[in-house]
């Protein structure tokens, strides 16, 4: 086998391979032979076809199969050879096999990875949010719960805030029906931030057995933007009133959260024990953000399109799936490409700078260190013996745990080598995004 590297563009790569024709003659030959015993040739019995005519009938498909094999090896060698790292499928050009009689000769045209030139993260910085869980988060939390399992009982007294209602309603533009719950009545909580608030002002007060007739002007920016600037009559019939009535917090609220002797004191520590797991992942997501940012930030070289293009199909089949599964037809969508090129090249960026990092300093995931991230996988199960058996039943689903282990080393390593200023802040500015005004 003889080759050659042409080196087309920064990425770009070219190799002519020259295989011995006499070598795939002999491997055709070999599993010509080998068809005699099995192939079926009409008018004779398996085995018993003569080998020309197995050669005529099977010619073909064998040659291209033994052809095929031979580039893919012969490029395979090729490429350890020359120590190049290939991005995606090569673009193999020949000529058409029944042209071949002499030495095989084809082209690989591919992409390879860029070199990695690695930043001096010495002079960078990151913000270290510091909070700490209080009396007031913990009883926030408890509200929560609370809420979660109220009881709406039936009232006489009109309509609050919170309240729960059953009505039937129906809509009206320019004195044209839009909309109607027709004879089945629905139930909304009064007060729900995903209605616009004048509506849910005007049901305030309301009675059973009551009607309201009100109009409601929606802004120009409303979503759905079928209302969009439009001037809406509503009818509303009340057809019952329910006030919210929430569990006291006592040892059976104690024991319906998992507390078995309903000790009040030991649910409210183990509540800001979770807060505290809560609170330290949430810091480590946003290291682990600010250092990701940076690293994209850091790669000034050139990207394989090869690879941009992989990551864009990655993305939009994500994208796909997630609109299947909430029920939409997808014969109605077609997401463009561009729509995913920034994201792609940034996800780009960022793997070719963390794979340089780890390679390095040393910082691939140590069995023992991946073993605590598929624990701490299994404890969102409800069996998490299962899960864990589940996660080792198959290496590839390692896959994740290993990597993510490997990215929280690769985040370790960074904070060492940059500056790191405490910001003071609160679990609820944490965990919403908003700081407070």
């Amino acid at each position: 086998m003889a080759n050659a590297v042409e080196t087309l563009s920064n990425l770009e790569r070219r190799i002519t391979v020259k295989l011995p024709v006499e070598t795939l003659q002999k491997e055709m030959s070999s599993r010509f032979q080998r068809l005699t015993r099995t192939a079926k040739v009409p008018g004779f019995r398996p085995g018993k076809a003569p080998l020309k005519m197995i050669e005529k009938q099977y010619g073909p498909q064998v040659k291209e199969e033994v052809f095929a094999e031979a580039i893919e090896t012969s490029f395979g060698q090729a490429v350890q050879e020359n120590k190049l790292r290939v991005v995606g499928m090569p673009n193999i050009q020949h000529k058409p096999l029944n042209q071949v009689h002499d030495d095989f000769e084809y082209t690989a045209t591919f992409e390879v990875f860029p070199e990695v030139a690695l930043s001096d993260f010495k002079g960078a910085s990151v913000e270290k949010p510091e909070a700490k869980i209080t009396d007031k988060d913990v009883d926030k939390t408890i509200n929560v719960l609370l809420k979660q399992r109220v009881e709406f009982i039936e009232a006489k007294e009109g309509a609050a805030k919170g309240d729960r209602l059953t009505l039937t309603l129906s809509s009206f533009i320019n004195d044209k029906q839009v909309e109607t719950t027709g004879d089945k009545p629905i139930q909304i909580i009064l007060g729900d931030t995903s209605r616009v608030e004048i509506f849910d002002n005007h049901l305030v007060d309301g009675k059973a057995g009551e009607s309201k007739t009100f109009e409601v002007n929606y802004p120009e920016s409303h979503s759905p933007k079928e209302l969009a600037g439009k001037k809406v009559q509503y009818k509303v019939n009340f057809v019952l009133v329910a006030k919210p009535k929430l569990p006291e917090v006592n040892a059976q609220f104690a024991q319906s959260l998992g507390v078995v002797d309903g000790d009040v004191a030991k649910m409210r520590a183990e509540i800001k024990q979770s807060l505290e797991e809560e609170l330290d992942k949430k810091v480590k997501i946003k290291l682990k953000e600010q250092v990701f940012t940076q690293f994209i930030d850091s790669f000034s070289g050139e990207l394989p399109k090869a690879l941009i293009n992989l990551e864009i199909n990655r993305l939009a089949q994500s994208a796909y799936a997630n609109l299947k599964q909430r029920g939409v037809d997808l014969k109605q969508v077609k997401l463009e490409p561009a729509m995913f090129e920034e994201q792609a090249k940034k996800t780009c960026k960022l793997r070719l700078v963390l794979a340089e990092i780890v390679e390095k300093n040393n910082l691939r995931a140590s069995p023992e260190q991946i073993k605590v991230m598929v624990n701490e996988f299994a404890t969102n199960f409800d069996d998490s013996e299962e899960a864990l058996k589940w996660f080792y039943a198959e290496p590839s689903r390692l896959e994740e745990p290993a990597a993510l282990a490997t990215e929280a080393n690769v985040v370790e390593w960074f904070m060492k080598q940059c500056k790191v200023q405490n910001k003071k802040t609160t679990f609820d500015e944490l965990v919403s995004g908003i700081p407070k005004a």
